[in-house]
């Protein structure tokens, strides 16, 4: 996966992060409010792996591509 699939992944998970946030708002069951939280933490934690998947993916991609500043053979 390159770095900008990863990060179009994790725009769309904060994309759900914040629909679920929005209706952790609107709710008024507690029971309820917790299985958002519950799903609240588990986008929070996939958002942070695709970040880091995403800051791998740009890493190597930084480091396999050629040098333009590099004398020319």
């Amino acid at each position: 996966m390159t770095a900008d699939e990863s990060l179009s992944h994790a725009e769309d998970l904060l994309a759900r992060l914040e629909a679920a946030r929005a209706r952790l708002d609107q709710t008024q069951d507690p029971d309820q409010a917790i299985e958002i939280l519950q799903e609240l933490a588990e986008l929070a934690k996939e958002v942070e792996t695709e970040l880091q998947r995403a800051k791998r993916a740009a890493e190597t991609e930084a480091a396999t591509r050629p040098d333009p500043d590099a004398p020319a053979d």
